[in-house]
Parts: C-alpha cells; structure tokens; sequence
C-alpha cells in the first residue's frame, strides 16, 4: 500500500500540462499492452502512481494471457476526478510496444470510432480487430525511440506518452518513477530521459482528451490492491497467524502479510498444501491465537473437511477466496463470481457458516476486517469471497474509515465448575476454553458430540448441537453492515462483490437521466435474513439480481432462501471480461421500462 500524497507533489501536480487540449473529459480509460518481458505492468502502475500524486483518483487492473507468467500482458487503467472503482466502457487510448499476441485482448480491450490507438509500426500492423472498430491509428517509433536513449526501457516512453496524454505533468510521472527506482544511477537518469522523450512524442497525437489538472485533494488517499486492503484488515482485526499454500490470485495477499505480520508479533507459514493450511489455522485458533488463510477456487475445494471441522468443534477461523474463473484450474488471472454457491452450501452435512463478500477494492479492507471480528465473536468459520478483479487489481482511493471491529472471543475462565464447552445457551455462544487453562479441559474434534465435547451418536444430542450452532448465527446482530444500500424507488438491483462498482456507476448515470433504483450490494452472503431484506425491500416491487457468473448463483440462492417482490430477474454473465457500467445502464434501463 502507498500513499498518502505530500503536499509538495500536489503543488507540483497543478501545474499545467505541457501539452494541450481542446477536449475535456470526466474519466480517461488507457490501455498499455505488450508481450512479457516488454514492463507494461511497470508502466500502468507508475502511471496510477502519478495520478495519485496528482490528486486523482484511479483504477488499474491488470490482464495476462492463460499462462500467468509470461507472454502477453496489458494493464487497463482509468483515471478521474472522483472516485472509480469500475473500468470504462471503451478506452480512450491503447498503447502498444509490440503487437506481439495483443489482439487476444480485444474484448478486453473495447474501442471505438473516438479512440486513438499508438503503435510502433516498425513491430508490425495494428491488428485488423482493432481497426475494425474505427480508432485512430497513430504511428510512433516507440522502440527507435528507446533505443537511441542507451540503457533506457521502451515502457518508460509509454508511460511518458500516456502520462502526458492524460494531462499528467512531467513533475508527478518523474517522481512516480524516482520514488520507484531502488538507487540513483545511469540506469535512473537514462530512463528519466526515455519519459521525457515520451512525453515529447505525446504531441504528435492531436485532439486528444485530457482530465486537465485535478483540484486539491481534501482528506488522505490511499493506493492499495484489494489484496493489500484484506491483509491489512486482516491485521486489524488482530489475525496473528496464518498458513497457506500460493495459489492465483491470492498470493499476494499472502506475500504482502508475510512482512507485517512480523512487525505486529504475528506469524506466517507456508504449508505443503490446502489441507495443511486449515488444518493449520484450525489448529492456532484452538490454541487462542486469530487465524487466517487465503486462497482461491481449487483450494477452497480442497479446504472444505477442514472448514467442517472448524463448524464442527466450533473454531473461529477466517478464509479469504479470491474467486477467479472456474471450474477446475479454469482461468487463473481473470475474475469471475462462480464460487457463491459452493461457498454458501458446499460444506458437507448441516454446517452453518460465515459467508460475506465486499463490496469494492476499499471495502476488502473493513469486510475481512468484520469477517475476523465475527467468526470470533461467533466462534465460526467465515469465509470471504473476493474475486481476481478486487484482489489483483490496484485503486486509488479515499482513506477508508477506521473500525473498532476486534478479535473479542468468549473464553472460559479457570476452575469453572460443570464447564461444559458446548453448552446449549440461550444466544449459542458458549465460552471457549484455551489449552492450558486449569479445570476446563476439553475435546474438540469433529465427531458429533454432548455439551461436555463427549462423542455422541444420539439423536437428542445431534439435534441440540445443530440448532446450537445455527442459532448463533442466525440471532446475531449484523447492523448496517450486511448490505450497502442507496437510492429510491420502486424497483431495486441486489448484486454483491465487484458487481457492485459497475453496478453502482450505472446507476448513477441513470440517476442522472432520472431513472432511480434502489442498489443493495450484499456484504452479508450467509446466513441471510428475511427481515432484513423486507426491511430493505420495503415499497419495491420489482426485483433484479446482476452478477457475474453463468448459472445465476446468486439469483437461485436468494430465490431459494428468501420471498422477494413481483417477479425477480437475473442480469448475469460469466467472466473473464468485467462488468461495464454502460451494459449494466442499458439492462437495468430495458428492465426498468417493462
């Protein structure tokens, strides 16, 4: 995580591009894409960096090919002057060093007749696709460029050109790249030069529109991945420990909890496998300590006997899926929503769980910041579905409110007489004994059990340990945290997870064409409440469910679990191409005129 920006850089920020425009814009869309190895990640998140010193906010998110490593790469950036969280519709710009596989991009890439593609024509023609649909192509010797500037990178000239092309000045891009460099040397001076050899050639690129110089930023932002943001609410919520195995998209949140989890006292240990990850964390949360593990679709899978061990011996533990596209090993680097229903309901045997999923890239920090407060107030599993967009993808975004959501478990003390572990109390929440403590010692396994921790296969003894463990969560009080929920009318979209941005900034659009609908983006996935959602519901009479994922999870589960109003409706598509706002207006809009 970055940020906050200095005042200084702000200053510098304000001052006029070096390059004009005629044309103003609300958001600018850009896409820099390339073959491996040719540093167009680099390029995008300097780029993001700039912006942020510069007052804006931003999004990027970054694309690859199947392999994950390696070969084709683009990052999708946009950058405005209030906060985005979802990508535009089309790109204003595309920016390509070689044309070497970038047209499998092409739908993520989405121009029209408006936009302007720069390409080096000495890597080869841009590619039919993108001509087709009718950008402007503008020929630039990107590669001559950089190589006639010794030692210097051709992604520093791309990100000079789109810097200068969205109205950054050359003070923020150089010091993005400064504050980048590990040491001041030939190396930084040569590629210093490259930028400003980019920004130079952004001239040939006419009527071109600009964000222009952004207003002075009110508050601290912050620059951080969805990834970033849950392992800080991680901490926060006092996790100290956590095992896991790397898997795409959730290694970095592992990689970056490694290093501040030892600066707070805390733990991190790479285990064998899935299974010896929750069996880890099961292990440390029975020991007293909070305990976390990340992972995505295949581990979750893997994790799901050890996480019905967890709702068996009720163990509080906490497991962040980032979901990406399935099933099987599917589609590593891209997004999709398609684990909701193995999340809510794959867990064999009656085991009630956690489920909650947030609601943008900030909210990964306060939603996995919650999930640790409630599986240990509840002594619980919780499970919270990020997806690859959140997770992998980096925003620039205002300081996220501060939380007093702790780790608060009920313990028992020494020496209670009759201690009984599970104990068949009135809110199901019995105190939980930690090893070591004299006079209330326990067995916790995953065998059916007596309030004791006795096994036990009588029927009396399974059905009050049942209805101990869902009463718990089901009499909780979640408060306004289950749901964000905006605006009015008599028609309402229920989405969740990163359906929600897009989802959001359509209906914004629409509010401004003065169709209203209401929004209720799910934070709390299960256990669900019918109150709640009357509560919410109240005077709607039409419903519609958007999400991305092919078999409408969420739309079948709600139908399942709840009552809703008139006839409900899906809006649902999988992944790997994003939700856009502009498809999400126009369905809402046909669907709200029926």
């Amino acid at each position: 995580m970055d940020m906050p920006v200095g005042t200084e850089e702000r200053a510098a920020a304000s001052a006029p591009s070096r390059r004009a425009s005629p044309v103003a814009s609300s958001s600018l869309s850009i896409a820099i894409a390339g073959s491996g190895g040719s540093g167009v990640m680099t390029a995008g998140m300097l780029l993001l960096e700039a912006a942020a010193k510069a007052g804006l906010y931003g999004l990027m998110v970054r694309t690859s090919g199947p392999q994950i490593r390696g070969g084709e790469a683009a990052a999708l950036v946009r950058l405005a002057h209030r906060p985005v969280a979802a990508l535009g519709d089309a790109f204003d710009l595309l920016v390509a060093v070689d044309w070497q596989n970038v047209h499998r991009f092409a739908d993520e890439i989405p121009l029209c007749e408006n936009s302007v593609i720069v390409g080096d024509a000495g890597e080869g023609d841009t590619p039919d696709v993108f001509r087709a649909s009718g950008a402007r192509v503008v020929p630039l010797p990107l590669k001559k460029i950089a190589k006639s500037i010794p030692g210097s990178w051709i992604n520093m000239v791309a990100l000079g050109l789109a810097g200068a092309l969205s109205g950054l000045s050359a003070a923020v891009l150089e010091a993005a790249l400064r504050q980048s460099w590990k040491r001041d040397d030939a190396g930084l001076a040569a590629n210093l030069e490259a930028l400003r050899a980019g920004i130079a050639a952004a001239s040939q690129v006419d009527a071109f529109p600009t964000l222009g110089a952004a207003k002075p930023a009110r508050g601290t932002r912050w620059l951080l991945s969805g990834n970033e943001a849950a392992g800080y609410g991680a901490l926060c919520g006092g996790v100290r420990f956590v095992a896991a195995y790397p898997i795409t998209p959730a290694t970095e949140l592992l990689e970056w909890m490694a290093p501040a989890l030892a600066k707070v006292g805390g733990t991190l240990v790479q285990a064998e496998d899935e299974l010896a990850s929750v069996n880890m964390i099961i292990g440390a949360s029975y020991g007293g300590v909070p305990s976390l593990t990340a992972t995505a679709g295949p581990g979750l899978a893997l994790m799901t006997e050890g996480i019905g061990l967890a709702v068996a011996s009720e163990t509080p533990i906490v497991v962040v899926d980032v979901m990406r596209g399935g099933p099987s090993t599917g589609i590593p680097a891209k997004s999709e929503q398609s684990d909701l229903s193995f999340a809510v309901s794959g867990l064999h045997g009656d085991a009630p769980h956690l489920v909650v999923a947030p609601t943008s890239i900030g909210d990964c920090l306060a939603t996995t910041q919650w999930a640790v407060h409630l599986a240990e107030a509840l002594q619980a599993p919780a499970l919270v579905l990020s997806d690859q967009f959140m997770g992998q993808s980096r925003a620039i975004v205002d300081e996220p409110a501060q939380s007093t959501w702790v780790a608060r478990r009920l313990t028992a003390t020494a020496n209670v007489p009759d201690y009984k572990r599970y104990r068949d109390t009135e809110s199901g929440i019995s105190p939980m004994a930690i090893p070591g403590t004299p006079g209330v010692v326990y067995t916790a396994d995953g065998l059916e059990h007596t309030e004791g921790g006795i096994p036990s296969s009588q029927a009396r003894d399974h059905a009050r340990q049942l209805d101990k463990r869902l009463r718990k969560l089901v009499l909780h009080d979640y408060g306004e945290m289950w749901a964000d929920r905006e605006g009015s009318g008599e028609r309402a979209i229920i989405t969740f997870g990163s359906a929600a941005s897009p989802v959001r900034e359509a209906l914004r659009r629409l509010r401004e064409r003065g169709t209203h609908v209401r929004l209720i983006a799910l934070r709390l996935l299960a256990p669900l409440s019918q109150e709640r959602f009357d509560e919410a519901l109240a005077g709607v009479s039409q419903v519609l469910v958007a999400e991305q994922n092919h078999g409408a999870q969420l739309y079948r589960y709600l139908r399942a679990m709840i009552d809703l109003p008139g006839k409900p409706r899906s809006f649902h598509r999988p992944g790997p191409l994003p939700l856009r706002p502009g498809e999400l207006a126009d369905a809402i809009l046909a669907w709200s005129t029926r």
